[in-house]
């Protein structure tokens, strides 16, 4: 009972979220104003497969009706640029001989959101034609990169089409603590309060 609840649940999702993102009134930024249209879509980590599973049936879907969406996974993006450096064979490696907190720091700097992953971004943008953009892979690359340094180094490069940012865990928003970005429903919050709910912009 509780997996077929659960594959109900989803069902439900895929259907709020085709109806959102195929709309005029969400592919014309109408109702937000000059609040910049980006988009958080939570969801419970143990849901991850199915989520992966849903994204890429929106992909299909929206296409037939001809709205294009651009995924940028942030885990094989991270890969990209660690091979493009000549670190992704040797990470074990330097692991084994330097140890974990050095690793840290290596990757941190590589994979700093305003020097290199936003312009990578960027440019796979402007090499694609879409109307959406999906942020996928967000859970898979932390604590190297965090959710709100992506967000806040992207709004700079991309204003005018929306973008979605698929999250495994919790997005609250109040009056009393501002917006926050809880990671796995457990890690500490990361601030970020420029961003919608998805499911409370149907």
């Amino acid at each position: 009972m509780r997996g077929k609840s659960a594959h109900s649940s989803m069902h439900e999702k895929f259907e709020t979220l085709l109806k959102l993102f195929s709309s005029k009134r969400f592919l014309l930024r109408e109702g937000i104003g000059n609040e910049l249209p980006f988009y958080i879509c939570p969801f419970d980590p143990k849901e991850t497969v199915e989520m992966m599973d849903t994204v890429d049936l929106l992909k299909k879907q929206l296409l037939k009706q001809s709205v294009g969406v651009l995924e940028i996974n942030l885990y094989d993006l991270v890969v990209e640029i660690l091979k493009k450096e000549d670190l992704w064979d040797r990470l074990a490696e330097f692991e084994q001989e330097s140890g974990k907190d050095e690793l840290f720091e290596v990757l941190q700097g590589v994979l700093d959101p305003e020097e290199y992953l936003i312009p990578e971004m960027e440019q796979i943008m402007g090499n694609s034609t879409f109307q959406i953009l999906f942020i996928t892979g967000t859970g898979e690359v932390y604590p190297y990169i965090r959710t709100h340094a992506i967000l806040t180094n992207l709004q700079r490069v991309i204003k005018q089409r929306p973008v979605v940012l698929f999250f495994p865990g919790k997005y609250t928003q109040s009056l009393e603590r501002g917006a926050s970005l809880n990671l796995f429903g457990l890690l500490p919050d990361d601030k970020y309060y420029r961003a919608y709910n998805v499911f409370h912009s149907t």
